[in-house]
């Protein structure tokens, strides 16, 4: 169980903070529902707290998986499939799953395809949207802001480009 304060991910939506923990009344059903800010578009998103943990709710990684996101991204992308129609559907899947580092690794690849002007319109909005994820996260486990972060990843981007 969260409490308010906890910083969590919530999978294809990125990180963010639970606000409150409230009573609601849905479709004549009362339930408590966390009541999570996210980072991205200062949305703020309802979810019912009997089912955070099968949505895939959970708390932001520590700082050593911050460090290995960074190798992730710094590093030498991970082979995928030639054939865009498996790869997108692959790291869809990746993506939906909320890991951390599969979300690096997938940024990590599709920056390098899309430097080479090798991605389908769909994989360039995938990479924009598993860029944002990403950098949600990182933002709230570095404690700092999203566009500083942003920068950040960038530039770790962009130093290893070949």
């Amino acid at each position: 169980m969260f409490h308010v304060g906890d910083k969590v991910v919530y999978p294809m939506h990125g990180a963010g903070t639970i606000e409150s923990i409230e009573d609601k009344e849905v479709f004549g059903d009362v339930s408590k529902y966390y009541i999570i800010k996210m980072i991205l578009g200062q949305i703020k998103l309802m979810v019912p707290i009997d089912k955070a943990e099968s949505i895939g709710v959970r708390r932001i990684e520590s700082k050593d998986t911050y460090d290995k996101v960074v190798k992730i991204l710094s590093g030498a992308s991970k082979t995928m499939d030639k054939k865009w129609s498996i790869r997108f559907r692959e790291n869809e899947a990746k993506l939906k799953k909320g890991d951390i580092s599969e979300i690096a690794e997938i940024v990590n690849y599709l920056h390098r395809m899309n430097s080479k002007g090798k991605l389908s319109t769909g994989e360039k909005k995938m990479l924009e949207h598993s860029k944002e994820m990403l950098i949600s996260e990182m933002a709230l486990i570095q404690n700092i802001d999203y566009e500083e972060m942003e920068q950040e990843v960038n530039k770790i981007l962009n130093i290893c480009e070949f």
